[in-house]
C-alpha cells in the first residue's frame, strides 16, 4: 500500500499510533511458563500447556473451594480484565474486588465477586457473591443490588435470553472472559457477548476493590484451564 497524500499519510499513522497505545494499556498477569505472582497449593495448581491449571482428582479432592490468588497487586479497583479459560468438568469462577476469608488457615480461601463458569449450561456469565450475599445476577439479567431493614434487594431487568446467550459458550474449549469493574457498575461478557450486569448500590457490603483469584471448586473431579491473563486499569 502507498500513501502520497501527506494528510492521508498522518491520518493512517496516528490510527496506527492509537491502536497500538490501546493495546499496550493491557499488562500480562501471566507469563504463560510460571506461577511467578501467583499463590496457590501447589497440590492442585501447576502450569501445563501455557496455562495456569487447577486439577482434583478422587485421589486428591479439595476439602471446600480454593484458589490461586494473584499476588503481583494486592488491590485492583477499577479495570478491564481479559482472560481465557477452558473447564473440562465442573465448577469454577474468576474472583475479583475479593478478600480472604476470615479463619483462613491456609491463606488460599477467597471471598467477593465473582464471574462465573462452569462444564453445565445454567451458571456460566453470572456475577456470584462467594461467601459475600450469593447470586448477584443471573445470565442475561441487569441487577440494581440495594439493601432494605439489613436484607438484600435485587431488581432485575432482562435484557437478554439466557439459553441463547448460553450458545456463545464453547463446551470443553477455549473461551474469552472480559470483566469490567468501574465504580460500582461490573459488567460480564464471555466471547463478547454481554452476560450479566450488577450495579450495587448496597453501600454496606458492596467492595471498591480487593483481590483477583482464580477458582477450583470442591466437589467432584474437575480441570479447569486460564491464560492471556491481562488487565488494563481504569480510572478511579
Amino acid at each position: 500500500m502507498q500513501i502520497k497524500n501527506p494528510i492521508l499519510l498522518l491520518a493512517f499513522f496516528s490510527v496506527a499510533f492509537l491502536q497500538a497505545e490501546k493495546k499496550s494499556d493491557y499488562v500480562s498477569l501471566f507469563d504463560g511458563k510460571t506461577l511467578n505472582n501467583w499463590d496457590g497449593d501447589p497440590k492442585f495448581w501447576t502450569v501445563q500447556d501455557g496455562a495456569i491449571t487447577g486439577i482434583t482428582t478422587k485421589e486428591t479432592p479439595t476439602k471446600g473451594n480454593t484458589f490461586i490468588i494473584y499476588t503481583g497487586k494486592e488491590n485492583f479497583t477499577n479495570f478491564e480484565l481479559l482472560v481465557d479459560f477452558k473447564i473440562m468438568a465442573g465448577n469454577s469462577g474468576i474472583q475479583y474486588r475479593s478478600f480472604k476469608k476470615p479463619g483462613n488457615h491456609d491463606g488460599w480461601r477467597i471471598g467477593g465477586y465473582q464471574a462465573d463458569f462452569e462444564a453445565g449450561d445454567r451458571y456460566s456469565g453470572i456475577c456470584y457473591g462467594e461467601a459475600f450475599r450469593g447470586i448477584l445476577s443471573l445470565r442475561g439479567q441487569k441487577t440494581v443490588l440495594t439493601t432494605k431493614n439489613g436484607k438484600l434487594q435485587k431488581k432485575a431487568e432482562t435484557f437478554g435470553d439466557t439459553k441463547e446467550i448460553g450458545k456463545a459458550i464453547k463446551k470443553k474449549e477455549w473461551n474469552s472472559y472480559r470483566i469490567v469493574a468501574d465504580g460500582f457498575n461490573f459488567t460480564h461478557y464471555i466471547n463478547n457477548v454481554k452476560t450479566t450486569e450488577v450495579i450495587d448500590n448496597d453501600e454496606k457490603n458492596r467492595r471498591s476493590d480487593g483481590l483477583l483469584a482464580l477458582q477450583l471448586h470442591a466437589g467432584p473431579p474437575m480441570n479447569v484451564q486460564f491464560k492471556n491473563i491481562k488487565v488494563k486499569h481504569l480510572k478511579n
